[in-house]
């Protein structure tokens, strides 16, 4: 995993996405504290990734999408037919901004983002 992080620093990347794999969850602490050492601003979709220490993170509203599959569940268990049931997407979106990992990287948020934010983790 150092590996990445050393390439993405030595070639002069300008940020990185962090997908919430798997993999990357269980290694959610380590990635955090690499893109940190090597001074990669880093984002991810889940609002926790932005509390362990990525720069933000952005997103679906995960307990609202949940809560709306706990609907779908209770449609079919009365009987409705999954096929039936019409496709939706998120409609309410989660920004996280992590102030004291934006200056550890030596970065100024502009007041415009933090006045768009749901959370700033001071």
């Amino acid at each position: 995993m150092i590996e990445i992080f050393v390439r993405l620093a030595a070639e002069h990347f300008d940020a990185a996405y962090i997908p919430s794999t798997p993999f990357n969850l269980n290694n959610r602490p380590r990635i955090c504290q690499l893109a940190l050492r090597y001074q990669i601003p880093a984002v991810s979709e889940s609002s926790n990734w932005a509390k362990a220490g990525l720069l933000l993170a952005y997103g679906q509203d995960a307990f609202g999408g949940m809560m709306r599959a706990t609907d779908y569940v209770d449609e079919i268990l009365r009987g409705a037919k999954p096929s039936d049931l019409p496709v939706e997407q998120a409609t309410k979106f989660e920004l996280l901004i992590n102030l004291k990992t934006a200056k550890t990287l030596g970065l100024t948020v502009p007041p415009s983002l933090l006045a768009r934010a749901d959370e700033v983790i001071e």
